[in-house]
C-alpha cells in the first residue's frame, strides 16, 4: 500500500505559516484528477485563502470553527449541478477529488481536514462566498502548514469485520 495514504491524516493544529499559491494549485490539480462518471468533473472550488476575516466567516459556519479558522486557505468545494448527470454518482466523484487533495496534501507535507459538517449551513456559505444555487457545498477542506504536533493514527477497523460477502 502506497505511503502516501498509510501517512494521511486529519490535520488540525496549523501554524502561521502561509501555504504557497503553487501549492494550492497543485491540491486543486490533484483533485481535477479524480475519476468522474461520463468524465462530467462535476466539482467547482472556491478560494478563500488572501481574505482573513472572511476565512473566519465561513470557518463560524461550521462546529469546528476553533481550529477551522487557523487554516491558511480553505478549499470550498461545490458540485455543479447543471453539470450534474447523477447527483449520488457525482457526489462520490466529488469525494474522490477531495480524497486525491487530501493525497497531494500530505505529499507535499501539508496539513489538510476534510469539513463535512459545515454542509448544515450550505446557504450562509455560498452566500458569504457570493455563490448562486446553481452550486452545492460539498464540503469545505481547510489547509495549512502542520504544527509539528504528531496526529494521532486513527483506530481503524479490522479487515474482515468489513467484508459482507466474498465468494
Amino acid at each position: 500500500m502506497s505511503d502516501i495514504i498509510k501517512k494521511r491524516r486529519s490535520v488540525r493544529k496549523f501554524t502561521v505559516d502561509p501555504v504557497e499559491t503553487d501549492n494550492i494549485k497543485k491540491l486543486l490539480q490533484a483533485g481535477t484528477l479524480a475519476p468522474s462518471g461520463k468524465n462530467g468533473q462535476p466539482w467547482r472550488f472556491a478560494i478563500v485563502q488572501q481574505d482573513k476575516a472572511l476565512l473566519r466567516k465561513v470557518a463560524a459556519c461550521t462546529v469546528y470553527e476553533d481550529f477551522v479558522c487557523r487554516a491558511d486557505c480553505l478549499v470550498c468545494v461545490f458540485m455543479d449541478k447543471l453539470d450534474s448527470y447523477h447527483y449520488i454518482k457525482d457526489c462520490q466523484a466529488i469525494g474522490a477529488c477531495i480524497q486525491n487533495m487530501l493525497l497531494k496534501a500530505t505529499e507535499l507535507e501539508l496539513g489538510a481536514c476534510w469539513i463535512g459538517e459545515v454542509l448544515n449551513r450550505d446557504a450562509q456559505v455560498k452566500r458569504l462566498l457570493g455563490i448562486d444555487n446553481r452550486y452545492d457545498l460539498m464540503a469545505v477542506v481547510a489547509v495549512g502548514q502542520k504544527s509539528g504536533e504528531k496526529e494521532c493514527a486513527p483506530s481503524r477497523k479490522q479487515l474482515q469485520d468489513l467484508i459482507l460477502s466474498y465468494k
